[in-house]
């Protein structure tokens, strides 16, 4: 399960799942499909976890990839691999390529001799190039991740290409609240123990922040000498 990403999941839903499930409503409407979205904002939000889950429900081949893994030092071999992403994911439709840390080869272009910098950017072309050259019907969706969408290419971001941005903001206090329900389920822990009381005392943490403070329960309440864990005192 996910949890604090009601709204989250409500958009990816409408731009993953729907076509894959039901592609008949597009084509009765006349409209095209959706290609890709873009999942944007601070590392522990849950971008990752969410993409993986509807690749589950949608039960899609789920090729997940990392925008670092493209940068590559001889000429020609991210725009190899990159070919090669889109030529799997054919292959095995229906499917989901994710591509994590998507700035590492989608920032913004410029005006350099450095070689380096214009293999990534041949790269990022190559990935315009097959963005462009897929069929939203042939049932293979993008979605990409980034903790730095202000760096973005434009190009890489209009529609056609990417047709929403779901943003991740750090979680409030009930989104926090449910995540520390939902991986505190198979704790053993003592009656009345508040929860939301330690939501309230995480203001700023990530999701990923609040899962691990189940692994803190663990020491700060010695489970070594009790078998419950009980209410902490953060003072």
């Amino acid at each position: 399960m996910v949890g604090g990403l009601d709204k989250q999941i409500k958009e990816i839903k409408e731009v993953i799942e729907l076509p894959v499930k039901h592609p008949e409503l597009f084509d009765a409407l006349g409209i095209a499909q959706p290609k890709g979205v873009l999942l944007y904002g601070p590392p522990g939000t849950g971008k990752t976890l969410l993409a993986r889950a509807v690749a589950h429900h949608t039960e899609c081949t789920f090729i997940r990839v990392s925008g670092s893994e493209l940068v590559q030092k001889f000429i020609g071999e991210g725009s190899r691999m990159v070919r090669e992403l889109f030529v799997m994911a054919r292959e095995h439709a229906p499917s989901i390529i994710f591509m994590d840390e998507i700035d590492s080869i989608g920032s913004s272009r410029i005006e350099s001799g450095s070689g380096g910098d214009s293999e990534v950017q041949r790269t990022m072309l190559e990935l315009l190039n097959q963005l462009d050259g897929f069929e939203a019907t042939k049932n293979i969706k993008v979605i990409m991740a980034t903790n730095r969408i202000d760096i973005l290419d434009p190009a890489l971001l209009r529609p056609g290409r990417i047709d929403r941005k779901i943003e991740f903001p750090p979680p409030n206090e009930e989104a926090r609240l449910d995540i520390l329900k939902i991986h505190s389920r198979k704790m053993n822990l003592t009656r009345g123990i508040n929860l939301r009381k330690i939501a309230e005392l995480m203001p700023g943490a990530s999701g990923a922040e609040v899962k691990v403070t189940k692994i803190k329960f663990a020491y700060v309440c010695d489970l070594v000498i009790t078998d419950k864990v009980s209410n902490i005192n953060y003072t």
